[in-house]
């Protein structure tokens, strides 16, 4: 196997989508608890229901063989994994409202609901990379709540999508898709709703 692979599959484990959302959710956490009286942990039981259990679920198929991988290479067998990832992040979401939990955070889980449908709406006819919608996603996110000093995450997004075209997951149409659909969901939903 050669470097280029090695490299593409590490990318691919590093930059999945499961674990950017954890780790967003729970930088976005922290950072609405900045805020006088409010928690900086509140992203953690957001991170549980928008990736943990979602995981779960997706491992759970693959040790049934119900999935060949935790990346769904298969189209056809995505879209039971993103409606149980939907139900998830819906279910997390309505508690966290009724706890209280910032506003920022909520809008966060909005976002990605609504990428969530997206994808899942797209999936049914092409395979659209969630990997780049989420880097890019991710990306856009940072810079609403950082500014442009997380620019500097820019050059990610390209990388994770070589990585998937180098592995053979995607075509760089569907990764430029995702990039876009990924960044335009993030950058005007979360924005309009924090």
């Amino acid at each position: 196997m050669t470097f280029k692979i090695h490299l593409a599959r590490a990318l691919t484990e590093a930059f999945a989508p499961g674990l950017l959302v954890a780790v967003l959710l729970l930088v976005v956490g922290f950072h609405a608890g900045s805020q006088p009286g409010v928690s900086r942990w509140w992203g953690a039981p957001a991170a549980l229901f928008a990736a943990g259990i979602p995981m779960a679920y997706v491992v759970r198929g693959v040790r049934r063989g119900r999935l060949t991988s935790h990346h769904i290479p298969e189209r056809e067998h995505r879209r039971g994994p993103l409606l149980f990832g939907m139900v998830s992040v819906a279910i997390g979401t309505a508690a966290l409202v009724l706890l209280g939990a910032p506003r920022e955070l909520l809008a966060l889980l909005a976002a990605g609901s609504t990428g969530l449908v997206v994808f899942g709406l797209v999936t049914a006819y092409w395979k659209m990379s969630i990997h780049a919608g989420v880097a890019a996603g991710t990306v856009a996110v940072l810079v609403a709540v950082f500014g442009p000093i997380a620019l500097l995450g820019v050059p990610l997004i390209p990388l994770i999508g070589w990585s998937r075209v180098v592995l053979k997951a995607h075509t760089r149409a569907q990764v430029v898709a995702g990039s876009i659909v990924g960044a335009l969901i993030a950058g005007t939903v979360f924005p309009v709703l924090r």
